[in-house]
């Protein structure tokens, strides 16, 4: 997908100091949106709480058993 992005000089290249090599303008906003995306992520999941009421309990090893 194509698209043009208006951003400020400075944190583009704050952005793409970060990376630590020379690579293209593409690239800089191809890992921006990835790591957007995967830090969105994490934080729906950890909103979640553990909060699973449909789940079902999933059977535990008893404490001192030995695994097979």
């Amino acid at each position: 997908m194509r698209t043009t992005v208006t951003v400020e000089d400075e944190l583009f290249n704050t952005a793409k100091a970060f990376l630590g090599e020379e690579i293209p303008a593409a690239d800089v906003f191809r890992v921006a949106l990835e790591t957007f995306v995967r830090v969105e992520s994490a934080k729906r999941l950890a909103a979640l709480g553990g909060v699973a009421p449909d789940a079902v309990d999933v059977p535990r090893r008893v404490p001192g058993s030995i695994a097979p």
